[in-house]
């Protein structure tokens, strides 16, 4: 084999090498150029700068099972000695400001009527060869401003739906904060001493049509889905759409019932580029996530618009701090393998992130029961 041909083909495997590595890389560089600014992430300085010692429990599930069932008593609590957290507003302020030079969540939350018309082709933004159209039906929903236009709360909770909540008594608590943020359409008349009843923002991730609602696939899986969004009463209903092929269909019977029955909800469907900025975010700051989970988002979103966040429900491993097993969800008997290579999510890296926040006090991660207020 000729000396020249043998060079050609090593650099062309060099080539592919170096493209598929840099892939993530050149995805979040775009992002940057389309946004411009300096990207500093706060975290890792303050980490460093901390004047406080605050003790963390080590990931349950890196702790030995002894007799094959529960392991040994944790010296210490999980929520990193919570009696002591204190508000770092400045910290809190610095990461608002830095995530904004990648999205706006006041922008970003939604797709504005005035940007597209009945018709218009999506890509989707996980399977870019995919599309689909802007149905009338989604078209009629899609608000004209802003559903978070202006708006600033002091003090907001982000509600996971981990089974850590069970039992928990967070309710009252939950509810008490001026802005609830619930993932996926969770239930909560039923478990609302745990989680509360008040909601100002819930996702609906299409998913939820097929797993909690049965595909609407009778009269009485339609009143079902019909009475959880009465509940609402007003709120903010979250639909990414275009995410992934797959889902079109589930969004479209979701959105043609709102309409039929004058749901009362204001419906806002995230902008095309939003999962990439966040992504772009997180990633830009050495957290190497591979798909921002629905929670994750919610807290890169709410910074924008709340001053001090408070996040429960968020545990994921499949025993608590002291070896009892934990349900995925508080409502169903879903299971979920958090650590598993084929996941899109890494939820307990993202875990590890929002506890390390917790420690520096821009955020506070409650993992434990609330206590009874009289």
């Amino acid at each position: 084999m000729p000396f020249e041909f043998r060079s050609l083909m090593f650099g062309i495997v060099i080539l592919l090498a170096v493209f598929f590595i840099l892939a993530d890389i050149s995805e979040v560089e775009e992002e940057n150029r389309n946004h411009g600014g300096t990207r500093t992430f706060y975290l890792p300085s303050y980490l460093s700068k901390s004047n406080r010692t605050v003790v963390v429990e080590p990931d349950p599930t890196q702790r030995p099972i002894v007799g094959g069932s529960n392991p040994p008593p944790p010296s210490c609590s999980t929520e990193a000695t919570s009696v002591e957290w204190t508000f770092n507003r400045t910290l809190s302020n610095m990461i608002r400001k830095n995530i904004l030079k990648f999205l706006d969540a006041e922008r970003d939350i939604s797709i504005l009527k005035g940007t597209l018309k009945p018709g218009d082709v999506i890509h989707y933004i996980f399977d870019r060869q995919s599309t689909t159209n802007i149905s009338d039906n989604l078209y009629r929903l899609l608000p004209e401003v802003s559903p978070m236009k202006n708006q600033h709360h002091r003090h907001c909770a982000i509600v996971g739906n981990s089974g850590i909540l069970l039992n928990s008594s967070c309710g009252r608590e939950i509810d008490s904060h001026d802005f609830v943020i619930r993932c996926n359409l969770a239930p909560v008349e039923e478990f609302a001493a745990d989680v509360g009843r008040r909601t100002s923002l819930v996702t609906m991730n299409p998913s939820v049509v097929q797993r909690a609602f049965q595909d609407l696939s009778s009269e009485v899986w339609r009143e079902r889905f019909l009475q959880r969004l009465r509940g609402l009463n007003g709120s903010v209903l979250w639909i990414p759409a275009f995410m992934a092929k797959g889902g079109e269909e589930r969004v479209e019977w979701a959105v043609r019932l709102i309409l039929q029955h004058t749901i009362n909800v204001r419906a806002a469907f995230p902008s095309l580029r939003l999962l990439h900025a966040v992504r772009g975010y997180w990633l830009t700051n050495k957290v190497l996530i591979k798909r921002p989970t629905t929670g994750l988002l919610m807290y890169t979103l709410a910074t924008r618009f709340c001053e001090e966040i408070h996040l429960y429900g968020f545990w994921p491993f499949a025993r608590d701090s002291l070896g009892n097993l934990v349900k995925y969800h508080y409502y169903d008997t879903l299971t979920y393998a958090y650590t598993s290579q084929a996941s899109p999510h890494t939820m307990p890296l993202e875990f590890r992130t929002l506890r390390l926040l917790h420690s520096q006090g821009a955020l506070r991660l409650h993992v434990g029961a609330c206590t009874p207020r009289e």
